[in-house]
């Protein structure tokens, strides 16, 4: 999922080759990532799109279809819920000092943090 955000998440297919039915993979993933899989490829697509809204060079629409979604308003919404502010209003501000970090860095560092979920650079 990690490598292959952009295309459409098929639960059933990687449930068949992780070798098992649809509803105990949803469930042993969930227990592993402590979220469902479309949750997960969200929480990725969200980072790839923060990463390309920080360039500046692409609109918020043709972020949206670069990630893999297809609803601008999902996305939109999405976005909002993880990261606390518009997409567009995240690619308006500055990201000086985000630029400067190495993409291994940039990548924990601006890794959406769910409601409840403490930053990484908080957690004990």
């Amino acid at each position: 999922m990690d490598r292959e955000y952009a295309q459409p998440l098929d639960v059933a297919a990687l449930a068949r080759t992780a070798l098992m039915s649809t509803g105990h993979f949803a469930r042993s993933f969930r227990s592993a990532f402590g979220e469902t899989p479309y949750g997960y490829l969200m929480t990725r697509r969200i980072e790839r799109a923060k990463a390309l809204l920080r360039r500046g060079d692409l609109s918020v629409t043709d972020v949206c279809m670069e990630v893999g979604c297809t609803s601008l308003g999902s996305f939109s919404s999405r976005f909002t819920q993880l990261v606390g502010e518009t997409p567009s209003a995240y690619r308006a501000r500055e990201h000086g000092a985000d630029a400067a970090l190495p993409a291994c860095v940039a990548k924990v560092a601006s890794r959406p943090v769910r409601n409840g979920e403490a930053p990484l650079d908080t957690a004990p």
